[in-house]
């Protein structure tokens, strides 16, 4: 199946992009946690699976409760960016490509928050974007957003905040 994918500018505001910033630092701490527990497991000869890290994150809510203040769902497919992320590398490897192992992620280098299926609301007609555990968001939809919505996505550039819509037909 085909996505189409629309990219929006957003304008949080600061309460929101507090909210935002928190929420993005969370994912990367997971992100890292997950990848040290991948690289432990690995050492002693055990492969984890998608399932079993993603088995994982209700105790590391309780080592980090900054994890609560993210939707579920956003932390699910930190656990699936992970593992894709691993069989890309996988894949490269076997095409002969010299590659080095996944690297941790340092502050202000991850910059996308996946809300994936639920958790968002999208009202075109009074320019906002609602997310949950995050709020409201004004967003400028200078095009209309056709197809069924699959995914929208969170990504910070800079200073500036995107919206990117994924669809399809």
């Amino acid at each position: 199946m085909m996505t189409t994918s629309y990219k929006y500018r957003a304008y949080p505001d600061k309460v929101t992009q507090q909210k935002l910033t928190e929420a993005l630092d969370a994912c990367r701490w997971l992100y890292n946690k997950l990848l040290e527990k991948m690289n432990e497991a690995r050492k002693n000869d055990i492969k984890l699976s998608t399932y079993d890290t993603q088995n994982m994150i209700p105790s590391l809510k309780l080592e980090n409760p900054k994890l609560n203040c993210v939707y579920s769902k956003a932390l699910q497919m930190v656990n699936y960016t992970l593992h894709s992320n691993l069989a890309g590398l996988s894949a490269s490897k076997k095409n002969g490509r010299n590659v080095s192992k996944l690297r941790f992620k340092g502050k202000d280098w991850y910059k996308t928050i996946n809300y994936n299926q639920s958790g968002f609301k999208i009202d075109q007609d009074h320019s906002l974007l609602h997310l949950s555990k995050i709020g409201d968001i004004k967003v400028k939809f200078h095009r209309p957003i056709e197809g069924l919505i699959k995914a929208v996505l969170i990504k910070r550039s800079g200073k500036a905040w995107y919206v990117i819509v994924q669809t399809e037909p």
